[in-house]
């Protein structure tokens, strides 16, 4: 499910569930406000949504809470998203961390959400349904009635007829796409309509009553209005030019992209949806790295700043209103919520890292595109009429017109997306004094490579006509005497724009790369974009902000509170209910107190800030996060100096700590007890893979759907015995390993391409006639598959031990097996951190990882002394953070592998779990070049030994919240010696990776469970 929702500072978010059945294109909404129509509420035509009756651009930025699980953190987020100039916020929830089993129900919405996590969301235990997920199988829609109602009416309360935030909702996600077919027509046969209707209705009756969206995966038509049973109230697609989960690999290499216009333009969109906005339910924010991929870096470079002024605009020439970036802020895969094909970041690039620092370029372009496009309301009304080649003097540009009732906009761009030529061009365009070709006085205009250019005709600026400008517009607001008008260009570029002649003869206020003449219809202003700024101004009535791009990056809009009902700023009418401040990193609010301007935001250095536009009346004093800003007053502007006051950080040195170990493999022992074990007894099972083991194996069908699992295999020897061949699954990058009593047998070291394996192992010698043996298996559980094509039934795939052979055994059944995974599976006694964060290994059972575990009383040994031999331990300390209060400092905690000690453990193979204070936060894997025979491990025969085992990852995020910035942490880690060398960290350290002062609260501490003695456990 995905939600949108308004929040109280204007912010506007996406909701995602499923969905209503054949409804008009004007929703008919069933709550009643005591004030107000709830008619009005909500509403939409061709164009856009109103919200309250007021037009609204809706643009969007997808964050999953439960990736940030520190809800402190959560407004800091959602006002990064606002000080883009976004009006929205779009979310998921994930069922499978809300209802651990069937009835044990928590919070949040579903069902299938996909999102990159765990069985796209659903549940480990519906792989024990007979019927199809996604299906109107009675037994999986029995499944979901009590969340899906439990949730419907959490978001009811919440949506805006009640109040609250909540003004769209999308009832499935994706439901769109059917393995093997390739028409539409076909498509359509597969996508099952009642189910649809049914999951929408299942909605309705649990309240809520706000539009309902569809996000058809790709723009086919699917659920658009008047399309029969489950269709929606609004259409919408998502797209995604460089793909999804495809990895990032040379990612300046534009040539594997896939033409959006291949896909969908705005005739074909009106063709499908003629009556509601053009939406993009999602487009790409960000791309997943995979497991042995090129890392964060790779995607953030590949959808960069470039793509945004590509991409982003591309859509603007379709006159898109709804627009939802997917993902905005992306956070972290903890507690093994993600799905098999990605590692523990969920970064994919985003605008907002996963440690939310906004230094993206890609941050400031967005923020420079959405000012632009909100400040404007002719946008949301202009009808685009396609590309044209003839609106410039050169075949290798194209032009992409939006004509407005006055307003016009010409979208240019190389007609190559890729292109990294720099082309010199005129552009033609029709304006109130007639068809013009720019620039008027001579010269010419230039586009580089991998950008695009927004020229507008006829801009209203508050009353004033800017009959044209080729530089692109940031934004404008009215104050006090007159507006203020934001253009910028990249520099070296020479631009031109023209003001209607009613205005006085323009006067030079800063910069000397500026000319103007005046003719019979217009003033016409040529500039040179310098690194310094430069301001033209005319009379009392307009001041204009020539600005380089990078500049106008430094240059905030921020809204004012707004008294109920909830007004939105981009209407005219309330222009003058904003400020403009140049104050570099990040500004997040602003506030009016008299003649005082009170400004909150973050500093990564001292900077001069500046109000160049405020409401009628104000300001003369300036207060900056509480505190009072010394300033000088220059005409309207208020200018003054941002403190950063550089605080003294020392973090512990983690690798001399006082570390503790405890063996987290006790079964390898001859007394270890395993009668609380679970008994692989199931004789059928309803999974889609047929049994080939006397009973299932299967580890969802016991109750384990996470971290690892653990398997004991007894058989008495008959001395014939000299192989086991066992097939196990566990996700791509996944490994096993596999002992007979205390003698280990060998290892699957994983591939990020492999997601089962079978694998055949020798004995270390002739057993003993009629005596009992136990086989050992543990298996990593790399999360659930995705079920992303409706008529597939990927997320049953098991996971576990799927087959095994016993030489000197011709029937299967003289094994016999144990199982388990976190204790007490589905009723897992600690929720407080979700039902997914806890895996199979002793110490994780006995709650070791949580903070306050008897650790002291363990053997003192580091991770950096390791393991002798195969196996895992846990190995645990405590550390104190003392991080000065006022300031955000993102830690990481970093693995390095890099030393050169010659020591044959420092060449093993092993996989680290990273708990801290309980929280699981990273899954590590790495090793280093080894020539020793590989007797004990199996690796696919491309394998860089090289390189690391599977990586990239080595650095780990932990947000403030859950990791103590101002007291004593508890930092576990499970060490897994994967072959008979042991193993050893080289080192682990806690790493800065900024240090913000900020004027954000920090959170509170994460209540959460610590440890007590699990009763029962074993």
């Amino acid at each position: 499910m995905k939600i949108i929702l308004i929040c109280l500072f204007h912010l506007l978010a996406l909701l995602t569930l499923p969905t209503v059945s054949d409804k008009s294109t004007q929703p008919r909404l069933s709550l009643q406000s005591p004030s107000e129509d709830v008619e009005s509420l909500v509403t939409w035509d061709e164009y856009s949504i109103f919200i309250r009756g007021e037009r609204v651009l809706f643009l969007s930025g997808e964050f999953h809470p439960f990736r940030l699980p520190s809800p402190g953190l959560w407004l800091d987020i959602f006002q990064k998203i606002r000080a883009l100039g976004y009006s929205g916020v779009s979310f998921y929830l994930m069922w499978g961390l809300q209802e651990s089993e069937p009835g044990r129900f928590q919070t949040r919405p579903g069902p299938y959400i996909n999102a990159e996590v765990s069985g796209g969301g659903l549940p480990g235990w519906l792989q024990r349904l007979k019927g199809d997920v996604r299906s109107v199988a009675p037994d999986f829609l029995n499944a979901t009635r009590d969340y899906v109602t439990n949730v419907g009416r959490i978001i009811s309360e919440a949506q805006i007829t009640n109040g609250g935030p909540v003004v769209l909702f999308q009832p499935e996600n994706e439901y769109t796409m059917c393995s093997g077919f390739t028409s539409v027509e076909e498509i359509s046969t597969c996508l099952d309509k009642d189910y649809m209707a049914h999951v929408e209705d299942l909605y309705r009756e649990s309240g809520l009553v706000v539009p309902f969206v569809s996000n058809d995966a790709v723009p086919l038509g699917n659920w658009a209005p008047g399309t029969g049973p489950g269709a929606m109230d609004l259409y919408g697609f998502d797209n995604y030019p460089f793909g999804w989960g495809t990895g990032c690999q040379d990612p300046s290499n534009w040539t594997r992209i896939l033409d959006p216009l291949s896909l969908y333009n705005f005739t074909t969109n009106r063709m499908m949806s003629p009556e509601t906005p053009f939406s993009i339910i999602e487009y790409q924010g960000g791309a997943p790295d995979p497991w042995g991929g090129q890392g964060i870096n790779a995607c953030a470079a590949m959808i960069n700043h470039e793509f945004a002024r590509i991409f982003y605009k591309l859509n603007f020439g379709f006159r898109a209103t709804i627009v939802n970036l997917y993902m905005m802020f992306d956070g972290t895969n903890w507690g093994n919520l993600g799905y098999p094909s990605g590692y523990t970041s969920y970064d994919v690039g985003a605008a907002i890292t996963e440690d939310r620092l906004v230094a993206r370029e890609k941050y400031s372009e967005i923020k420079l595109q959405a000012q632009f496009m909100q400040a404007f309301p002719a946008y949301l009304t202009s009808q685009p009429l396609g590309a044209s080649f003839a609106n410039t003097n050169t075949s290798s540009l194209v032009t992409t017109l939006l004509r407005g009732v006055s307003t016009n906009f010409y979208v240019v761009r190389h007609f190559d997306y890729g292109s990294l030529e720099s082309t010199r061009y005129t552009v033609d365009v029709d304006t109130s004094v007639g068809r013009l070709t720019i620039p008027t006085l001579g010269g010419s205009l230039t586009i580089n490579g991998r950008d695009s250019k927004i020229h507008v005709t006829d801009y209203d600026v508050g009353g004033i006509n800017l009959v044209y400008s080729s530089a692109e517009i940031y934004t404008w607001k009215k104050t006090a005497s007159k507006n203020v008008l934001l253009m910028y260009g990249e520099e070296g570029e020479r631009h031109e724009f023209a003001i209607a002649l009613a205005l006085e003869h323009p006067s030079i206020v800063e910069g000397d790369e500026i000319s103007h003449q005046r003719n019979k219809s217009a003033t016409i202003v040529q500039w040179s974009v310098r690194a310094c700024r430069q301001i033209i101004r005319f009379g009392n009535a307009l001041e204009v902000y020539l600005l380089q791009r990078n500049d106008a990056y430094n240059y905030w809009v921020l809204d004012l509170p707004h008294p109920p009902p909830l007004g939105l700023h981009m209407s005219p009418s309330r222009s003058n209910f904003s400020v403009i401040v140049k104050g570099g990193y990040l500004m997040r609010n602003a506030t009016i107190y008299g003649d005082t301007l009170a400004l909150n935001g973050d500093l990564n250095g001292t900077v001069e800030v500046e109000v160049i536009a405020t409401p009628a009346g104000c300001c003369s004093a300036l207060i900056f996060n509480g505190k009072h800003v010394k300033t000088t007053v220059n005409g309207a502007r208020l200018r003054g100096v941002l403190e950063y006051e550089s605080p003294m950080i020392r973090n512990p040195d983690l690798n001399v700590m006082d570390w503790h170990y405890i063996d987290s493999l006790p079964e390898l022992g001859l007394a270890y007890n395993d009668s609380r074990w679970t008994q692989c007894d199931r004789k059928t099972s309803n999974n889609p893979r047929s049994l080939t083991t006397p009973t299932s194996l299967y580890a969802s069908d016991y109750g384990y759907h996470a971290g690892s699992v653990l398997y004991r295999g007894y058989f008495v020897a008959n001395g014939d015995e000299s192989l086991l061949r066992l097939s196990t699954q566990g996700g791509f990058a996944y490994a096993h390993s596999v002992w007979l009593n205390s003698t280990f047998l060998g290892s699957w070291a994983g591939s990020a391409i492999i997601q089962a394996k079978n694998q055949t192992l020798g004995f270390p010698g002739k057993l003993m006639r009629g005596a009992p043996y136990v086989i050992t298996v543990l298996v990593d559980h790399m999360g659930l598959d995705a079920n992303f094509y409706v008529n597939e039934q990927t997320m049953k795939a098991p996971r576990g031990l799927l087959d095994y052979s016993l030489s000197g055994h011709q029937s299967k059944s003289d094994v016999t097996w144990k199982i388990t995974g976190n204790f007490n599976g589905e009723k897992t006694v600690e929720l407080s951190r979700g039902p997914l964060n806890e895996g199979s290994t002793f110490a994780e059972r006995q709650g070791y990882h949580l903070p306050g575990a008897p650790f002291e009383t363990w053997q003192r040994m580091a991770p950096q002394d390791g393991l002798s031999q195969p196996g895992v331990g846990l190995f645990a300390t405590t550390f104190k953070l003392d991080y000065p209060y006022g300031y955000d400092i993102p830690t990481s905690i970093v693995f390095t592998n890099t030393s050169a000690v010659d020591d044959p453990r420092a060449r093993g193979l092993f996989r680290i779990q990273l708990f801290v204070n309980g929280w699981q936060f990273g899954k590590y894997s790495m090793f280093r070049q080894f020539s020793v025979p590989q007797k004990h491990v199996s690796l696919p025969a491309t394998y860089n030994l090289a390189v690391n085992n599977i990586g990239p990852q080595t650095a780990y995020p932990i947000p403030e919240g859950i990791v103590n910035h101002h007291g004593e942490n508890y930092l576990a880690l499970t060490l897994w010696a994967l072959d008979d060398r042991g193993a050893k960290l080289d080192g682990i350290r806690l790493e800065n990776t900024a240090i913000i002062q900020t004027g954000y609260a920090g959170p509170d501490f994460v209540d959460a469970q610590s440890y007590a003695v699990r009763y029962g456990s074993y």
